[in-house]
């Protein structure tokens, strides 16, 4: 089966669509049914429903699987998933609007907006906030599967006593030095909010982003969705499907969570955020910037969206965890053209990185735009084809056509060796850690992540013999 849909995935790869969307090209939807019917089979994935859109053009929306398996309920492209923490990309506009209006400045202490923030918070900038640079501690620990507030049986009461818990903890680093992804975070945006505008966070997210552009839809908590349309979430566990059973959030906690949403109103927002509709995109240009870190480095934060740069593109979202992600990439600016993609899930056997699931689509859609995407897809079937003969054209494509800069491939390839490790096992890892040695021989850092990869597996010989290659090339030349 892993040989049959690898060469079809080739066959689906090789064909360069437009970059233009003026059209819906032909067979795209066919190419991306079969891409979804491929991840799928791969990963175990539950049931799922995918959009991709081109300068406010839908190209693709589809669906496959079970919303529940228990019942055998089919997901469609209606179905309302558990998007959970994409809710932050909610809070985050609320900010970025109030800064656009000139309300809020991220370069100066929180504490200015918000009263009665612990002692130990009242320097810290409302950007360390936004991008998980603040260095504070969390308000819940996980005990017993359940999230547990330090002096309480639950999570805390109201937002009040869950920062004061929160602000009872140790600073965990020097603000603005690394990223710690810390739920608290948000929860001193929600109270930034419901400081300014004197409503609880649901009533200002609903008046300022999902009313106006008509996202019904979207809610907060699993008791909020019609029964009909709720996708049941589940999680892998020893390659197997079973129920998350997951706890709900408490309600002041929905500014970080508990966000339940489709593919078609995720769309809408992610669309006004390109034409401008919420926020300036003279201020999002300015804001999706990297923040730089005292520590070195560069934030993978922009003002609290995930941020890659690849390709050429800008490409800002957030995930719900393993389950769910949305992107929006753009080229230089937003007015020269964007993309828009969102894949949502209620789960997965093998619980694969979303952001592996999102860049199957980008590398269907787009290729000629995308060729990183392209050869994460193309490394993963490579990883899952048994034929005697495909290292030689994997090696081939590489050589020939892969469309990624030399500079850039075997960082490139190594990067996916362990996106692959994490969903598919080291065993089909090993065959493209393996590869990168055979076309960078004289890169300690290949080496490495092929010794890593035989440790993982129990090799430890073998990983031993591999270590030292890499530590002999490592060091400088006499």
């Amino acid at each position: 089966m892993y040989r049959t849909l690898a060469a079809v995935l080739l066959c689906t790869l090789a064909i360069a669509l437009p970059a233009s969307a003026r059209d819906v090209p032909g067979g795209l939807t066919a190419q991306l049914d079969a891409q979804l019917q491929a991840n799928r089979e791969r990963y175990g994935i539950a049931g799922q429903a995918v959009l991709v859109a081109h300068n406010g053009q839908v190209l693709y929306q589809g669906a496959s699987g079970e919303r529940d398996p228990a019942t055998h309920a089919p997901a469609t492209v209606d179905t309302i998933f558990a998007a959970q923490s994409m809710a932050k990309l909610l809070t985050s506009t609320l900010v970025m609007q109030l800064v656009d209006q000139g309300k809020v400045d991220l370069d100066v202490p929180a504490s200015r907006y918000v009263p009665d923030l612990p002692p130990a918070w009242e320097t810290i900038h409302v950007r360390d906030f936004l991008n998980h640079s603040s260095g504070i501690g969390e308000y819940y620990d996980r005990v017993d599967n359940r999230w547990i507030s330090k002096g309480y049986t639950g999570v805390a009461p109201d937002l009040a006593a869950a920062l004061k818990v929160a602000g009872s903890a140790p600073m965990q680093f020097t603000t603005g030095s690394r990223v710690q992804y810390t739920q608290a975070n948000y929860l001193v945006l929600t109270a930034l909010l419901e400081a300014y505008y004197r409503k609880p966070f649901p009533a200002i997210a609903r008046e300022r982003i999902l009313q106006p552009l008509k996202m019904p839809s979207t809610s907060w908590g699993a008791a909020s969705v019609p029964t009909q349309r709720a996708a049941v979430p589940y999680i892998g566990k020893d390659g197997q499907l079973q129920p998350a059973n997951e706890d709900p959030w408490p309600d002041y906690g929905w500014g970080h969570a508990d966000l339940q949403t489709t593919v078609g109103d995720m769309n809408r927002f992610l669309q006004a955020l390109a034409t401008g509709r919420l926020v300036r995109t003279s201020t999002l240009e300015r804001l999706w910037q990297p923040q730089k870190l005292t520590g070195g480095g560069s934030n993978f934060f922009s003002t609290g969206w995930d941020t890659i740069r690849s390709d050429g593109y800008t490409q800002v979202g957030h995930d719900g965890g393993t389950r769910v992600r949305a992107r929006l990439a753009y080229k230089g600016t937003l007015a020269s053209g964007y993309w828009v993609f969102v894949y949502l899930t209620n789960g997965s056997a093998r619980n694969v990185w979303s952001s592996t699931l999102v860049e199957s689509t980008m590398a269907v859609a787009a290729p000629q735009e995308f060729p990183h995407a392209v050869l994460s897809e193309r490394l993963i079937g490579y990883a899952l084809d048994e034929s005697t003969d495909a290292t030689q054209a994997v090696r081939s494509w590489l050589r020939d056509s892969n469309g990624v800069p030399a500079g850039e491939l075997e960082r490139a390839i190594n990067a996916d060796g362990y996106a692959i490790r994490e969903s598919l096992g080291a065993r089909k890892a090993l065959k493209v850690f393996t590869l990168n040695t055979e076309l960078y021989p004289e890169s300690a850092n290949a080496w490495d992540s092929l010794a890593e990869c035989h440790a993982a597996l129990g090799e430890k010989e073998t990983a031993d013999r591999l270590y030292a290659k890499s530590k002999a090339l490592a060091k400088p030349s006499p």
